[in-house]
């Protein structure tokens, strides 16, 4: 559900939609890896992402994806997203298309407690497969997908509660 009002576009808001079938978890197993996650509402009306990544068979991320549709930026700059950590270091990713094999990206340090989260689009770099890549930052004219994913290098568990997406 996407909702506009002025000069904001709300994403994603559990509260007001708490439906997760446009949702989808992506695991390092699609390459022979060992971590599992899962995403889910919970009662409290945020969606949470958890799990356990494992290093196994040279694994080491957990992913869940929203694939919302086209959604043009033009009169936005700026993604703001407020969430609750676990004090582990996520990645936030944006795809202009869903096909793209590459992802721009912002890292996301949580502290253990509720966060606001304000990310310049133009500051998302890109990278594919965590290395960063010789284009230029994000600068397109629509998103069409949204991502948080786990790759500190180790073996942990994680939980990840996010509440709102919004572009400003």
């Amino acid at each position: 559900m996407i909702t506009t009002f002025m000069n904001t576009l709300m994403l994603v808001d559990f509260d007001k939609n708490p439906n997760v079938t446009n949702w989808y978890v992506v695991d390092d197993v699609v390459m022979g890896g060992r971590s599992s996650s899962s995403f889910r509402v919970s009662s409290q009306v945020y969606g949470v992402f958890e799990g356990k990544v494992s290093l196994e068979n040279n694994g080491g991320f957990s992913s869940v994806r929203y694939k919302m549709g086209k959604t043009d930026l033009i009169s936005f700059d700026k993604l703001v997203i407020r969430l609750k950590g676990d004090g582990k270091r996520y990645q936030f990713r944006i795809k202009a298309r869903s096909s793209d094999y590459y992802s721009y990206i912002f890292y996301i340090s949580t502290n253990g407690e509720w966060q606001t989260v304000e990310i310049l689009l133009k500051d998302m770099y890109p990278s594919y497969r965590g290395r960063k890549l010789d284009i230029p930052n994000f600068s397109g004219e629509s998103i069409e997908e949204l991502a948080f994913l786990i790759s500190n290098k180790r073996a942990e568990s994680f939980k990840l509660l996010i509440d709102k997406i919004e572009l400003n």
